[in-house]
């Protein structure tokens, strides 16, 4: 699995959590399979991929401001609690030494 695969699943993985945890559906809702299907088409097309730790990190925010918000939300409202789960991002998180929150506040302008 290479770097844009591995990033794809994570963000699958916490959408679906999310959606599980907060709309009780054991597949993605409509609203949370949009946000997946537009992270998925930010993810392939980011011409940064190889070599980014975090989006928030990137000279160029290519996600629009109101999926940009709702991703934070979302990441907010689970890593936390579920960070055992994403090995990937947990990983990147220590790189970085920054918390989702930090990395999310830094990222949206408003």
């Amino acid at each position: 699995m290479d770097k844009r695969e591995k990033e794809m699943h994570t963000v699958y993985e916490m959408i679906h959590l999310y959606c599980r945890k907060n709309h009780k559906d054991k597949e993605l809702c409509s609203e949370c399979l949009a946000l997946y299907e537009y992270a998925k088409m930010r993810i392939e097309k980011c011409p940064f991929m190889e070599t980014k730790t975090f989006c928030s990190q990137c000279k160029v925010h290519c996600y629009k401001l109101d999926k940009r918000e709702k991703i934070c939300m979302l990441i907010e409202n689970i890593f936390e609690k579920y960070a055992f789960l994403f090995k990937i991002t947990s990983k990147n998180m220590h790189k970085s030494k920054k918390y989702p929150r930090k990395i999310c506040k830094n990222e949206i302008i408003r």
